[in-house]
């Protein structure tokens, strides 16, 4: 991803409500499973760390990113955003 998409998605970014909080029981199998679902739906979605969990934002971004083959856009204080393109059969 270039520099230049990635401007472009964080400043699509800036409109977005987070719809996921990561709370003090970090990132279930369940949480990643809605995530994915949301990806697959939206392809860009912000998501919240909420100040119980006791991981940075930056490693769940990390861990997420890796687990749904996404890229990370954004992971500024505890607001994390990620995207992921839809299969081209799907659009």
């Amino acid at each position: 991803m270039t520099g230049k998409e990635r401007a472009e998605f964080r400043k699509q970014a800036n409109a977005l409500d987070a719809i996921f909080q990561i709370g003090k029981e970090g990132l279930s199998g369940n949480m990643l499973v809605g995530i994915d679902n949301a990806l697959a739906k939206r392809e860009l979605i912000k998501l919240t760390v909420l100040e119980s969990c006791d991981e940075p934002a930056k490693t769940l971004c990390d861990k997420i990113c890796r687990a749904l083959n996404a890229e990370p856009i954004q992971c500024i204080g505890r607001k994390i955003v990620i995207y992921r393109q839809k299969p081209e059969e799907e659009k």
